[in-house]
């Protein structure tokens, strides 16, 4: 069966390699091996096996190739200095930025070189207000006094006494007289441009509340490494870990609404701040700058060395993602993430009288592939409510047949036949409406579940008004990922973290950590059959390729997020049971959806929100654009 997501250039390079696989094996076997015949045969077998391993993930990129990006993206170039200049030019009245920082007995080089960052920066329109936090080096109040007499643009208060990092950060905050507030710790760099683009963009977003960018580390050489290219605003990978950190900028009449930073939670104050905003702002309200402002220095006791540096930090953060969601009426258990320690999982909460799950699996002559994928629901599946609706697409043979008889009449799932041509999508939307559950799961019949309780982990975002669709992780029988969320690449879509092997954490550890995602493959994806009727289900023209990912840009559409879970896991035998796209019926079928999918939504050009646009379109690992897009993103130079 159809996984209802297809990539276009990998079915290409397939193509190309079995015909490849085929014309080495016919050389070898008309030729004699010790001749020029058989080097063709070894060349013809390379080339096969390479492209039939492109769009494999590699590892998370090294060192060198940030270095090597960087060589013509480590700053704007001389036009977009001069477009930028324009834009803020054209400005009535350009914000005032107050930058805020807090220090504490901060060594005197990277204190100096962190003032010294606001100093250059492009935009003038700054203050910088600074809290010593009790400092006892002499050295450390004498530079903060040096730069308040050279700039009257920095302000200063010298506290008396420790009082921890939230409440440092908020007698800075009292300083502040901007109209937006951004968040810079002693020992880091901004980037020359940082103001400027959050100034621009906050000019350019009036309605806006809260502001981000990317940003990178610092190691002791000054070498900027490990770059975060963050996804746009995504509320479940907060929940999971602190993904926006560092550069944070916020209008300071929603600073003084929220009463600044709560003391108690330092080493998360970030965090738990972010968790309060989001209470109060929708998406449109927060804006993701894809551009790396800042720079985060790694010294040792630092959470940019390492988040365990601060065990303390850990917990504080775990008691704001719990008390954020009990204040949204949300009694969750927060705990470890399994796979990464580091990081938070929550549990959601199920309500007491559970709600009824249908599970529809199409099927044609599945045999011994779907004979384990019931076997696997009936033995994985600790949820009680559910039923299972097998859609019988004509089949033939006497072992499916047979073990579908045998299964109805055990009581163990109703059998819905539809004797016609394939169409994944009117297969679904028929057993739809015979489904009798308030939730349904469209599932694969070469799907095997391997995790008791994937439901119950599906079904808890699913409860949450806000979420549309909720997907599972996916493994290939080898124990490589096949499906962790879509994006946009290859032409169309493609699989977040695709062939990752099982034990590593992918980009960030996007990988293990649950998240949003504009799509979701229909090899197992769960959603309420409301939400389902409301869009009409699965659009019926695209008969095999696209329907999910269509279906879920259509429910995003509507405002809904579609959140995948790494904790409800199955092995998918991707597309056991059909063959592949290479008859020319198939072929202009293809055609036809890969038209109609860039037509009505303009992929894989489309911006999206779970990537980065300097991250690479042509692999699914997160790897970075190469060459790399201009400095400066575009839509910063388009007035409002």
């Amino acid at each position: 069966m159809p996984n209802g997501l297809i990539f276009a250039r990998g079915a290409a390079m397939n193509a190309t390699a079995r015909r490849l696989w085929r014309l080495a094996r016919q050389t070898r076997a008309g030729w004699w091996q010790g001749g020029w015949w058989w080097v063709a045969y070894k060349g013809l077998l390379e080339l096969a096996r390479h492209l039939q391993g492109q769009g494999q993930a590699a590892p998370v990129p090294v060192e060198e190739d940030y270095a090597r990006w960087l060589i013509t993206n480590a700053q704007p170039s001389g036009e977009e200095r001069l477009q930028l200049r324009q834009a803020l030019a054209r400005l009535p009245k350009p914000p005032l930025i107050s930058v805020v920082m807090a220090t504490h007995e901060t060594p005197r080089e990277w204190l100096c070189r962190a003032i010294e960052s606001v100093l250059a920066q492009s935009y003038a329109h700054w203050q910088l207000c600074i809290a010593d936090d009790g400092s006892r080096q002499p050295e450390v109040t004498e530079t903060l006094r040096a730069y308040a007499a050279l700039d009257d643009r920095i302000r200063l208060e010298l506290r008396a006494h420790n009082g921890g990092i939230a409440a440092a950060l908020n007698s800075a905050l009292a300083l502040a007289e901007g109209e937006l507030v951004l968040f810079l710790d002693h020992n880091d760099e901004l980037a020359r441009e940082a103001l400027a683009l959050f100034g621009l963009a906050a000019a350019r977003h009036p309605a806006a509340q809260l502001f981000y960018a990317d940003e990178d580390k610092l190691d002791a050489q000054g070498q900027r490494r490990e770059p975060y290219f963050k996804p746009d605003w995504n509320y479940f990978l907060l929940l999971g870990q602190n993904y926006i950190c560092h550069p944070l900028a916020m209008r300071r009449a929603l600073l003084q609404e929220l009463g600044g930073f709560r003391v108690g939670f330092d080493g998360a104050q970030d965090h738990d701040l972010l968790l309060r905003a989001s209470e109060r702002l929708t998406a449109a309200q927060i804006v993701h700058i894809p551009q790396v402002l800042y720079h985060w220095r790694m010294l040792p006791g630092s959470t940019a060395q390492a988040v365990s540096e601060k065990p303390a930090g850990w917990e504080g953060g775990r008691r704001a993602i719990r008390e954020h969601l009990a204040r949204r009426g949300i009694a969750a258990v927060v705990e470890a993430a399994p796979e990464a320690s580091i990081y938070y999982r929550v549990r959601w909460p199920l309500p007491v009288a559970l709600p009824k799950v249908s599970i529809l699996i199409p099927t044609r002559d599945g045999g011994e592939m779907l004979a384990g994928c019931l076997r696997s629901l009936r033995t994985q599946t600790t949820y009680g409510n559910y039923e299972v609706i097998v859609i019988d697409n004509g089949s033939r043979e006497a072992d499916t047949l047979a073990l579908l008889q045998a299964e109805e009449a055990a009581g163990r799932l109703r059998v819905l036949r539809i004797d016609e041509p394939f169409n994944f999508s009117r297969l679904n939307n028929r057993a739809v409406e015979a489904a009798q559950g308030e939730f349904i799961v469209l599932m694969n019949d070469d799907i095997e579940i391997i995790t008791p309780g994937w439901l119950e982990e599906m079904l808890g975002p699913a409860q949450l008004p806000e979420v549309g669709c909720v997907g599972a992780r996916l493994w290939y029988p080898d124990e490589r990922m096949q499906h962790g969320g879509c994006i946009f690449a290859l032409g169309i879509a493609g699989h977040a973290h695709r062939f990752l092997p099982r034990g590593e954490v992918g980009y960030h550890y996007r990988a293990v950590l649950q998240q949003e995602f504009a799509a979701l493959t229909g090899a197992c994806l769960l959603v309420r059959k409301s939400l389902f009727a409301r869009i009409g289900g699965l659009d019926e023209t695209l008969a095999v390729a696209f329907n999910d990912i269509d279906f879920c840009l259509r429910l995003g559409q509507k405002g809904y997020r579609h959140v995948w879970t790494p904790y409800a896991e199955m092995i998918h035998h991707e597309s056991a049971t059909r063959g592949q796209e290479d008859a020319p019926e198939k072929k202009q079928r293809f055609a036809r959806e890969i038209a109609l999918m860039q037509a009505r939504w303009g992929l894989p050009h489309r911006r999206d929100p779970a990537s980065n646009r300097n991250l690479s379109g042509d692999r699914e690992d997160f790897s970075l654009a190469f060459p790399p897009p201009p400095w400066l993103p575009g839509e910063m130079l388009t007035d409002a």
